[in-house]
C-alpha cells in the first residue's frame, strides 16, 4: 500500500434533508483524484462514519471503490466502539477492495495502554490488510503513548501511525526513531511542513477536502527541498487550516469543500452546523 502524498478522508455528502447524495460523492471522489491527491479514507472522521447507518456504510465504501480503485489508494475508517466491531469493519473493507485500514482506539471505553495494544493486536492478527493507527486523543479520550507505538510498530501489518496529537515534541520524537517498515504521518493540518522537514512523506488532511491541488504541491515542494516555496503556500491557506483547527472542523470543511466550489451539504447530528455569517467568514478566508 502506498500512502505517500497527500491522503484525504473524504467528507460524505448529504443533500438539504441530511440523505445521503451518492451522485455527489461520486462527483467528489473524482474531483479530488483530478487535483492529484495520493489516496482517499473512506468513513473517517470528517466523513463523519458515526452517523452513517450500515447500509449507508456500505453504499459509501462502495461507490467510492468503483470510481477510485486502481487510481489512487483507497484506505477504510474502521473505527468501532468493539474491537470485534473494528474487526468486522476491516473485513467489510476487503470484501470492498479497500488496500489498507485507519484505525484508532476504541472511543468512550478508555482502555489503557495494554487494552490499546491487545485492541491492535487482536484486529492486526484478524486481517491481512496493513493498518494505520491513528492517535488523536483530543476525540478519543486517550493517547497511543511513545512506548505503546514502539511495541505496535513491530507488528507485520501495522505500518504507519497518523500523529494528530497536536504536540509537536511528541511527533518530532517519534519521526527521529529508528522504526522498521513503519512510518509516522503528518495528521495535523497547521503542522504539515514541520512534519516534512524532519522526514514525514504522508499527510492524511480533512482540509485536503478544501485545498487538495495547494496540499499537493506543499508536498511535492517539500519533497524537492523548495522549504521557501512549502511555506509560501502554507502561509497562503493557513488562516483557513488555523480556523479549522480551532472549532467546527468537520462543518468547514464541508462548507469550503474544493475552495467553497462544490456543495456537499450539511453535516449530520450530533454535530450541529454552522451559522450562514460563520460560513460566508470561513469562505472568505479561503478566497
Amino acid at each position: 500500500m502506498n500512502f505517500h502524498g497527500i491522503v484525504v478522508p473524504i467528507v460524505t455528502p448529504f443533500h438539504s434533508d441530511f440523505s445521503l447524495n451518492v451522485s455527489g460523492l461520486a462527483q467528489l471522489t473524482e474531483t479530488l483524484i483530478e487535483k492529484g491527491v495520493s489516496g482517499l479514507v473512506v468513513c473517517g472522521t470528517t466523513g463523519e462514519y458515526y452517523a452513517l447507518s450500515e447500509a449507508e456504510r456500505e453504499t459509501v465504501l462502495t461507490t467510492v471503490s468503483k470510481i477510485a480503485k486502481g487510481r489512487v489508494t483507497l484506505i477504510a475508517g474502521i473505527n468501532d466502539l468493539s474491537t470485534e466491531g473494528a474487526i468486522k469493519r476491516a473485513e467489510q473493507a476487503k470484501l470492498l477492495g479497500y488496500e489498507g485500514l485507519m484505525l484508532s482506539p476504541p472511543p468512550y471505553s478508555l482502555p489503557d495502554q495494554q487494552g490499546v495494544i491487545a485492541h491492535y493486536e487482536t484486529v492486526a492478527a484478524a486481517t491481512t490488510l496493513p493498518i494505520i493507527m491513528y492517535n488523536f486523543p483530543a476525540r478519543i479520550g486517550i493517547e497511543i503513548e511513545y512506548d505503546t507505538v514502539v511495541h505496535l510498530s513491530k507488528v507485520k501489518n501495522i505500518v504507519a501511525i497518523k500523529e494528530s496529537s497536536g504536540d509537536f515534541s511528541r511527533a518530532l520524537r517519534l519521526l527521529q526513531t529508528q522504526f522498521d517498515n513503519f512510518e509516522v504521518i503528518c495528521g495535523c493540518d497547521d503542522q504539515p511542513v514541520d512534519f516534512f522537514f524532519w522526514g514525514a512523506k504522508s499527510w492524511i488532511a480533512g482540509a485536503g477536502n478544501v485545498f487538495p491541488a495547494e496540499q499537493v504541491a506543499i508536498f511535492n515542494a517539500a519533497q524537492q527541498g523548495d522549504w521557501v516555496k512549502a511555506k509560501q503556500i502554507m502561509s497562503q491557506i493557513y488562516p483557513a487550516i488555523y480556523s479549522m483547527e480551532s472549532g467546527d472542523y468537520n462543518q468547514k470543511a464541508k462548507a469550503g469543500c474544493i475552495k467553497g466550489t462544490v456543495d456537499v451539504g450539511p453535516v449530520r447530528m450530533p454535530l450541529s452546523n454552522i451559522s450562514s455569517q460563520q460560513k460566508r467568514d470561513f469562505l472568505a478566508l479561503i478566497k
